[in-house]
């Protein structure tokens, strides 16, 4: 099982942005692979701290985070898969400051500056699943249009910064000459420029390219949720790393079932004959249809609870309950036969309302339902 987020970094669950932004910074200074070399242990706690930090960072990852736990970020390669060093040195170098002297580089660059890889734009679809899918886990295969390197295209060393990626200049002042460190614009840190490239690639060396993605899609998921697929974004240039595909999730209406949580609902709408003698119904649920028995006498508004049988939990902690809530349906018109049978019962005491105590009032159904 992953280690907590809040767990690796060593702070609270209430914790403000600022002390985890803090913690962050303090466990990647301690565990840095500059600092540690040919540590794998440290280099995996490295990682785990990036990991934790990208999603406490972010307000919406965070919720979606406190909510569902890791599960938030699992399937389609999900954020689950870790994070390698161009990731978390692109990303996150701002964090250290000054701690290092200056510029922070990429892995195994040293902490003066020097080459990056840039990493590709990240791309973003939205996939709609009916209801079936969200509890079952379905694959997907999409079709997305990104940028890829168009065969032929080769890169030569920059040299306005002689394929560093960096650009130093010194500033003579007051306090005498201060040095300075910032990306070179002309590679825009990459260390390499265009050297050759075909009649269909763009400035960058992209061509634009249609290609088929699976994407695994975990039961359980909610509307609005964002699972990522690893390297299927938009290709960098150069030796560059590619950029993800984010998937949002669109939950499709289901025509009879209702979804609150991991719980569905099904009004099932029965005739007072089926009410007074009681009945067999086949109703709906999202692994087909089923049967269910009325007994004789059930009154409007009782709630039948199936248990397990709603959504899978996107924690695993097993699957919420489909609740029938039965309505018994009363007529409009009648024929004067019918008629005059209601009539003739309106007067007989075995039709007076005669709630017994195990007849709940609505207020406690719906306390009941939420219980």
């Amino acid at each position: 099982m992953k280690e907590d987020y809040y767990d690796i970094l060593g702070v609270s669950k209430g914790a403000t942005a600022d002390e985890i932004k803090k913690a962050y910074r303090k466990k990647a200074i301690k565990y840095h692979p500059d600092k540690n070399p040919d540590n794998k242990e440290a280099e995996t706690k490295f990682k785990q701290a990036a990991e934790a930090y990208e999603v406490l960072s972010n307000p919406d990852k965070r919720a979606r985070y406190d909510q569902f736990g890791h599960q938030a970020f699992e399937g389609a390669g999900g954020f689950g898969g870790g994070m390698n060093m161009d990731d978390i040195f692109s990303q996150f170098g701002d964090i250290f400051g000054s701690a290092f002297g200056g510029g922070f580089s990429g892995f195994g660059g040293g902490f003066g500056g020097g080459q990056r890889r840039v990493k590709g734009s990240n791309l973003r679809i939205r996939v709609n699943l009916d209801l079936e899918d969200i509890a079952n886990g379905v694959e997907k295969k999409i079709k997305v249009k990104r940028k890829v390197q168009a065969p032929g295209t080769t890169y030569k060393t920059c040299t306005s910064c002689n394929g560093s990626g960096q650009v130093t200049r010194i500033t003579n002042t007051i306090l005498g000459r201060m040095q300075t460190s910032s990306p070179c614009t002309a590679c825009g840190g990459a260390g390499e420029v265009i050297d050759k490239k075909p009649s269909d690639a763009d400035a960058q060396g992209l061509k634009l390219v249609e290609e088929t993605v699976s994407v695994k899609i975990p039961a359980g998921v909610v509307d609005g949720m964002q699972l990522k697929v690893t390297g299927k974004g938009n290709d960098a240039p150069g030796n560059g790393i590619p950029g993800d595909l984010l998937v949002a999730i669109q939950e499709n209406e289901h025509p009879t079932l209702k979804r609150e949580g991991d719980n569905l609902h099904y009004d099932l709408y029965v005739s007072i004959p089926d009410a007074v003698l009681g009945a067999s119904k086949e109703i709906d649920t999202v692994s087909g249809k089923v049967r269910i028995k009325l007994d004789a006498g059930v009154q409007s508004g009782k709630i039948l609870r199936l248990r397990g049988k709603g959504i899978p939990s996107i924690n695993g902690y097993g699957s919420g309950d489909l609740l029938v809530h039965v309505n018994v349906w009363t007529p409009k018109t009648l024929s004067k036969q019918q008629r005059e049978f209601f009539e003739n019962m309106r007067s007989d005491d075995h039709f007076d309302p005669k709630p017994e105590s195990s007849d709940k009032s609505f207020f406690e159904k719906v306390k009941d339902m939420f219980s």
